[in-house]
């Protein structure tokens, strides 16, 4: 009897485990909704009341930034809770590359306007590839609020061919990647930075995500360097 107990007891602490972990998802996917009606508000207050100073177009650029930010740590949480879950599929159609990326340069315009960023777009208008659009734009979109913080004034997307993989960098003339990240840039077993407040959840998503796309025997990678085209730090993207 005590041996039944025992089990008992075990299947209801890893009930209380599971139920805990579907309510905090589901939590976070109400906070992400949330958020997501926070920035449109922000977008349209910002047409209506454009900044009139430096000090308001600061205030502006702060509150974009952190609940952008903030907003793409959530989907990167609920989409790596659905992986670990096994309950995820990639999506993997044509798409056309540029889409792709002018529709996350849309969505951070206020963003790159308040901070007095410029961005240049190097890509074949007519390039197409097989990829989940969903998964890949958010990759974009949340190393693109990344680069904002860390970047001076430039930031550069380059999109090309090699080796049979779409390869998609961006790269900014910030102070690039600390050393911690160029060695370890899959973030498998990496901590969070309490120096920093870094969690590395965004390129630990970027790596899981990548990973899911494989063709012709082959899956996604990233690839951290500095030293790039402006200066600073550049990450690529492949797909196969």
């Amino acid at each position: 009897m005590r041996h039944d107990k025992d089990n008992s007891s075990a299947d209801r602490d890893q009930d209380d485990t599971l139920d805990f972990s579907f309510v905090l998802a589901s939590s976070v996917h109400d906070m992400k909704n949330s958020l997501g009606m926070l920035l449109n508000s922000l977008e349209s207050m910002a047409q209506d009341a454009p900044p009139q100073n430096e000090a308001q177009k600061r205030y502006y650029s702060t509150l974009s930034y952190e609940a952008s930010r903030i907003n793409n740590e959530l989907v990167q949480l609920l989409a790596l809770y659905r992986i670990q879950h096994e309950a995820f599929m990639v999506q993997v159609d044509e798409h056309v590359v540029i889409d792709v990326i002018e529709d996350q340069l849309a969505r951070n315009e206020m963003l790159f306007e308040t901070r007095n960023m410029q961005v240049e777009v190097l890509c074949d208008e007519t390039l197409r590839w097989y990829f989940d659009c969903d998964l890949i734009g958010g990759i974009v979109n949340n190393i693109l609020v990344n680069c904002v913080r860390y970047s001076h004034a430039r930031i550069q997307i380059a999109v090309q061919v090699e080796d049979d993989m779409l390869c998609l960098t961006i790269a900014d003339d910030g102070r690039g990647y600390p050393q911690a990240m160029l060695d370890a840039p899959q973030l498998e077993n990496a901590g969070v930075s309490f120096d920093t407040g870094s969690t590395n959840l965004g390129l630990l998503f970027a790596h899981r995500v990548t990973a899911l796309h494989r063709a012709r025997g082959r899956k996604g990678c990233i690839h951290l360097a500095n030293n790039g085209p402006l200066g600073g730090g550049v990450l690529s993207l492949y797909l196969p």
